[in-house]
C-alpha cells in the first residue's frame, strides 16, 4: 500500500471515532493532511503549499503564472514558474495532474 493512502485511511479512522483520550493523556500534534492529487490548472494557494518544497511564497507564484500565462500544459511546466526547479517537480511528480 502506498504511503499517501495508509496516511488518509489512518487519518480518516482516528477522526471516525478512535478511542477517547482525556486532555491530560491526549498527545500534541500538528494537524496532518493527506494529499492524493494536486490539479495544478485548479489548485488554490492552499493545496499547493501542501507540496515539498512548495511555501505559501512558492504556491502564489505558480497561481500567479498560470493567471498570466494560461493553463499548464504539462506537470514539466511547472519548472517555469520562478522558484520552481526540475528537483522539485520530480519530488512531487506523483501528485501532480494537470
Amino acid at each position: 500500500m502506498n504511503r499517501p493512502l495508509l496516511t488518509a485511511l489512518l487519518a480518516g479512522l482516528l477522526a471516525a471515532g478512535g478511542p477517547a483520550l482525556s486532555e491530560e493523556t491526549q498527545p500534541q500534534t500538528t494537524k496532518a493532511v493527506a494529499v492524493s492529487s494536486i490539479n495544478i490548472n485548479t489548485a488554490g494557494h492552499e493545496q499547493l503549499a501542501m507540496l515539498s518544497g512548495v511555501g505559501p511564497a512558492k504556491a502564489a507564484a505558480i497561481v500567479q503564472y498560470r493567471e498570466n500565462n494560461g493553463p499548464f500544459t504539462s506537470v514539466d511546466d511547472l519548472s517555469k514558474v520562478k522558484g520552481i526547479g526540475t528537483a522539485t517537480v520530480e519530488k512531487n511528480r506523483h501528485l501532480l495532474s494537470h
